[in-house]
């Protein structure tokens, strides 16, 4: 074995060994979900004894609200966040990267510098303008934002992408009859699709993960999405938590995550790279 062959083999198990110690809060969550409570901090191994799948069964409907409403509650909010922000971040990226128009540089760097600008900043502000719009416990302080570009991230990866298409093809549109709009729907939208694809794909995730929104404006319990009503599972007055329904339901709420990235990993990383490279 020479030394380049000897040298990739280490490379790949010291990356195998790392991997595992990271992965392994992961499996010991989905492993402590098929034991009994009295066993899961007793019992240091990841392993169960048995498979026990009765946490499952019994954590779907150990709040007052099923997790049916909960799944329900999160992918109208997933879904609507998705197409606003595809709508909205497209529309004022095509305008950054494609049309002149007074200080669009000036606006440009305001926008980037709202990625600089923590959460926590604008929060208080924002509810109390949904306060007085009568929105909060509500789905509309969750959705409606993604429908005015806030998501600057998205914007800049899309600017990015827009910029590497050749401007002839604008040109020629417009010796054809073509305006801006039509420009946008005919022509940039279809050339877009990888960048497109992984605004989707990372809005999905992060609108589906997000904790502190709906833990803001939603009040009711019918109304909370996945994230929050796993918090129901665990008793802040010190009183009994439900630990073996809490690792079943949040073993099962990464199971639409998994499923998105394993599906589309590859665009995500083409249109992040696409988006970064090109000028």
């Amino acid at each position: 074995m020479d030394r380049k062959v000897r040298r990739e083999l280490w490379r790949h198990i010291i990356l195998g060994i790392a991997s595992l110690i990271m992965i392994y809060p992961l499996l010991w969550m989905a492993m402590s979900s098929l034991k009994p409570d009295e066993t899961i901090f007793s019992d240091p191994t990841a392993l169960p004894p048995s498979l026990d799948f009765s946490n499952y069964v019994d954590g779907w409907t150990a709040l007052r609200v099923s997790f049916t409403t909960f799944y329900t509650n999160s992918f109208i909010v997933v879904i609507f966040a998705v197409i606003g922000n595809l709508m909205a971040c497209s529309l004022t990226a095509y305008a950054f990267a494609r049309l002149n128009f007074w200080g669009r540089k000036v606006w440009f760097a305001l926008m980037l510098g709202t990625l600089m600008l923590p959460y926590h900043v604008t929060l208080v502000p924002q509810y109390v303008m949904f306060l007085n719009l009568g929105w909060v416990n509500t789905f509309l302080p969750l959705i409606l934002p993604k429908y005015l570009a806030v998501d600057a991230f998205f914007v800049f990866l899309m600017v990015q992408f827009f910029r590497g298409i050749p401007r002839e093809i604008d040109e020629a549109a417009v010796m054809d009859g073509c305006g801006p709009w039509r420009i946008y729907w005919k022509i940039m939208l279809p050339l877009s699709t990888p960048v497109m694809a992984t605004a989707a794909i990372f809005s999905f995730i992060w609108t589906y993960d997000d904790f502190l929104g709906p833990l803001l404006y939603l009040n009711d319990m019918r109304s909370y999405t996945v994230p929050l009503a796993l918090r129901g599972f665990v008793d802040s007055s010190g009183g009994e938590s439900l630990f073996g329904e809490l690792f079943a339901m949040s073993t099962l709420s990464l199971v639409p995550i998994f499923i998105i990235f394993l599906a589309f990993q590859r665009m995500i990383i083409r249109g992040v790279a696409m988006g970064a490279l090109k000028r």
